[in-house]
């Protein structure tokens, strides 16, 4: 060691060392931390802001409009990453900083890396209250950024200089860890973050975080081979970790010489292409009836990294055969185990192509295969109806504009959503033709996600074209970081699908007992209903005041039209379409626990009931 120190305010130190964090897979090395989004206030502009300022290009600076929705471009970064690369966020103290809340929630449920470096209160207490700050009279030692607690990987208060190198590796090894990354938290105090301190310079030297990829025991992998060999309808479920550890060609070759069928999560949408003989598409509540007729007569699942949500088993209603067993490879031990699984904890790239060596000269019965490919060919048979537009100047229904979307985009394009009922719907029709095309956070299904993440896409990937779809009331929630798609040229495509109200939620509370209660954006009756005429909303006019270059549709054709000339320009664009709300949607093929008032007044409440209480005894703990 040289024993040469620099001298820097904490804020410095911190910007010059997350600018030379790098990760490496498979020879592959590339940038840990590839920006810094900020909103300046009080409690960090005179420290991390300075700091930025100082730092130029060593460490890119993107200027957001809403806290959480930096997190979200952050995270639409490091999940087109495949998790080797994630940016930071900064933001004051108070305000700013609670509103990483729901953006870190989203990150860590998908284990997804993202570093939050909001301000926090004075570590020297020279007068208090400051301004923000939150006094309880139990615990002095306690601030607003606590609530980050509970939705962080990792979580450190920097309360002197000193203490930032030791956090900073941690942080940048749960950042960099596939079994345990999610939201990691840095609150710098105020004044600390513009305090000086003399930094040695093996702080700031380039330093390689390693994403191993951990091979399976042998021993489970002959267990695993021997309960395939066993099953007689074995089917696969893979999950995001499928696209976390670049599977996607080994799950290709493990489904191709075995012969096993594979069904899709959210997450793993695009773990195989949908043309793939073994493909099957979405499974769970939202998924498509050949898949979930697989799940359920399936005597052996294979879960490759999956967590297993209630929308994948339906609730634990979804797998159906009485001897059902399970089998599951992930990367992380407590997911590994679910459903009382037989686990491998592995790389899930390793782990198949470990499976698929020890399977060689097996493959499932002719009348298997032949049964799921039968039931594949007669659900593409019904998507295609689904969104087939047979009048072009007919109003087009939400299944007609995912087709029309589907239509329009290339292999390479990526279309993002996350919350309402385009989730279900893209989920039972998309036809994935591209492992990052089918982006949907289902993990936490945050509504206002999607135009932030479209950015955070188009920057990890800028030979990309992206689509963001959004309702018209997740696009209510959160427009504004359209703004920083204009002011820094990232070329995204907003389509605004208006349907004048909470569709999703408002289909469940029709059969919830609700009655659609509260989910129409409409103006109040007489009654005092909000059954009266739709509120006057443009949202296109309103996109178009953000910078937007805006295209409206009320066609199939001018659907097609817009959403070509949106995608060939060459600056972010919105296409508006109000939608027909008397369009046929496809119902759901399996079952979700949503509970119903046990006792109410309203018949349909009471009839929703009962069904509820006929569906929930198909429950069932999987031991």
């Amino acid at each position: 060691m040289s024993g040469e120190t620099v001298r820097l305010t904490v804020a410095q130190a911190l910007l010059r060392f997350l600018a030379h964090q790098y990760t490496e897979r498979d020879g592959e090395r590339e940038r840990l931390i590839g920006g810094c989004w900020g909103i300046f206030g009080h409690g960090n502009v005179a420290g991390v802001g300075q700091a930025l300022l100082e730092s130029g290009a060593e460490m890119p600076y993107l200027q957001g409009r809403n806290e959480q929705s930096m997190v979200h471009a952050a995270v639409g970064y490091a999940r087109q990453r495949n998790r080797r690369g994630t940016q930071a966020v900064t933001t004051s103290i108070g305000p700013g900083a609670t509103n990483l809340v729901t953006g870190a929630a989203l990150a860590t449920i998908n284990h997804l890396p993202v570093l939050l470096l909001p301000g926090d209160v004075f570590a020297t207490r020279p007068a208090e209250p400051v301004l923000q700050q939150l006094e309880l009279p139990h615990a002095a030692d306690i601030s607003v950024n606590d609530c980050l607690r509970p939705v962080s990987r990792y979580f450190d208060r920097i309360w002197r200089p000193e203490a930032l190198i030791p956090s900073a590796l941690r942080a940048m090894r749960v950042l960099a860890d596939p079994a345990q990354t999610g939201a990691v938290t840095l609150a710098l105090p105020q004044d600390v973050q513009t305090e000086a301190h003399d930094w040695p310079e093996e702080f700031f030297a380039e330093r390689v975080w390693a994403i191993d990829r951990p091979a399976p025991d042998p021993r489970a992998v002959d267990r695993a081979a021997a309960a395939v060999r066993a099953a007689r309808r074995p089917v696969v479920i893979a999950g995001g970790g499928v696209h976390h550890s670049g599977a996607e060609e080994a799950l290709a070759d493990f489904a191709a010489a075995t012969g096993v069928p594979v069904t899709e999560t959210q997450a793993g949408r695009g773990s195989l292409r949908h043309d793939h003989p073994q493909a099957l598409g979405a499974v769970g509540h939202q998924g498509n009836a050949a898949a979930n007729a697989a799940a359920r007569d399936a005597d052996l699942v294979i879960g490759v990294g999956t967590r297993y949500t209630d929308f994948s088993t339906a609730s634990n209603t979804l797998f159906a055969d009485p001897g059902v067993r399970f089998l599951n490879v992930n990367i992380t031990g407590s997911d590994a185990a679910k459903l009382a699984a037989d686990p491998v904890v592995a790389d899930a790239r390793a782990a198949l192509t470990a499976l698929t060596g020890a399977l060689a000269s097996y493959r499932v019965a002719d009348a298997y295969r032949a049964s799921y490919t039968d039931a594949a060919r007669g659900w593409a048979a019904v998507a295609a109806a689904a969104t087939a537009a047979p009048d072009p100047a007919a109003r087009p229904g939400q299944a007609q504009v995912v087709g029309v979307l589907e239509e329009v985009a290339e292999d390479t394009d990526v279309v993002i959503n996350a919350a309402g009922s385009l989730p279900g719907d893209l989920n039972k029709l998309w036809r994935a033709r591209d492992v990052r095309q089918y982006h949907v956070e289902y993990g936490y299904s945050c509504m206002g996600y999607e135009i932030p993440a479209a950015i955070g896409v188009r920057l990890a990937a800028p030979d990309r074209e992206v689509f963001a779809l959004v309702g018209d009331g997740t696009y209510l929630m959160m427009p504004t970081e359209a703004v920083t798609a204009v002011q820094e040229g990232v070329k995204i495509t907003v389509v605004i699908v208006q349907n004048h109200g909470y569709a999703s939620i408002g289909g469940l509370s029709a059969r919830s007992g609700g009655e659609r209660f509260g989910t129409a954006y409409r103006f109040r009756a007489p009654d005092g209903t909000f059954t009266g005429d739709p509120l006057p909303l443009d949202l296109a006019a309103n996109a178009a005041s953000l910078g937007l270059d805006v295209y409206r549709a009320d066609t199939v054709e001018e659907l097609r039209t817009a959403l070509r000339s949106a995608r060939s320009a060459d600056r972010p664009a919105a296409v508006y379409v109000e939608t027909d709300p008397d369009a046929a949607g496809l119902g759901d093929e399996a079952w979700w626990d949503v509970p119903v008032a046990e006792v109410a007044t309203r018949p349909q409440a009471v009839r929703d009931r009962d069904a509820y209480e006929n569906q929930a005894g198909a429950r069932r703990h999987y031991l």
